[in-house]
């Protein structure tokens, strides 16, 4: 994972909490049918057509339940599966194939949809120049799972938080007194090296985003024909961002507006998971 996304907080923390949430003091349903170690085997399965995303945090899972289990994968993050393809064999103490189960699922299956679904936008895109970015608009806590899985299924990440850019949106604007007055505001507190992003509703707003110098200007909700206009306003002297309520039953309208990037929440917060499963577990 680490190779396509830089980490900014320690995984292991991320997954133990979500372990704990799952686990408050034991996994009742598990002790009583396996009172002691028992070495057994599991086959994680696909049950449908996606891009697999996730098999390491799925494989740590079980790791920081028990160091000594062994997970054997059969594809890398990335990969297109098919519906039924073996994806990995866990091999360890039953009560901890059982007790991770479900929250190894739920990171895999979260991350293989987001991953699917960013590929089909990206597929639909080819050919025109326009960069796929994701948002904000993540889970708590899942931030950098989400957005590590939009890289794998080939967009790429917009800000991870706030501290990583100045974007000035609607409410900045307002609390400033309008586009010129918050860029200048912008200018003013960061340094030189900060590129200043702002988001613009209209035509007028775009001519204020072009006067003050700003780095990058969204196009907010707008129409295609409106943001081609917004464009040759802006003639190059600022980078193009298309955003608001993006889909893949959308996107094609977008693709000849001359935008250079493309932002859609919905690559985090509306993909369906991929159908995945653990299957066939039996002693060893």
């Amino acid at each position: 994972m680490a190779d396509l996304i830089k980490f900014r907080v320690n995984e292991d923390e991320l997954i133990m909490m979500a372990l704990k949430e799952d686990i408050t003091s034991e996994d009742i349903s598990t002790n009583c049918v396996m009172k002691e170690y028992v070495k057994g085997e599991v086959n994680l399965i696909a049950k449908e057509d996606g891009v697999i995303c996730g098999l390491e945090v799925y494989k740590r899972v079980f790791e920081l339940l028990d160091e000594t289990t062994v997970t054997e994968l059969f594809f890398k993050d990335g990969d297109k599966v098919r519906n039924g393809d073996l994806l990995a064999t866990v091999t360890g103490d039953i009560r901890v194939l059982l007790s991770g189960e479900r929250t190894a699922l739920n990171y895999l299956q979260r991350m293989s949809g987001i991953a699917t679904y960013t590929n089909k936008l990206v597929e639909l895109l080819k050919g025109t120049g326009i960069t796929l970015l994701d948002t904000r608009k993540t889970t708590p806590n899942m931030r950098i799972f989400e957005k590590y899985a939009v890289r794998v299924g080939g967009g790429m990440n917009h800000r991870y938080n706030l501290s990583d850019a100045v974007m000035l949106k609607d409410n900045h604007i307002s609390a400033a007194g309008g586009v010129k007055e918050a860029i200048k505001a912008a200018k003013e507190y960061t340094s030189f090296v900060h590129k200043i992003e702002v988001e613009t509703e209209n035509l007028d707003m775009v001519r204020d985003a072009v006067e003050a110098g700003a780095d990058i200007i969204m196009l907010d909700n707008m129409s295609p024909e409106v943001m081609k206009e917004a464009v040759k306003i802006i003639d190059g002297k600022a980078l193009t961002e298309c955003s608001g309520n993006v889909t893949k039953e959308n996107i094609e309208k977008i693709k000849d507006t001359g935008v250079d990037f493309v932002s859609s929440g919905a690559l985090t917060h509306s993909a369906p998971i991929l159908d995945i499963s653990m299957k066939n577990l039996h002693r060893v």
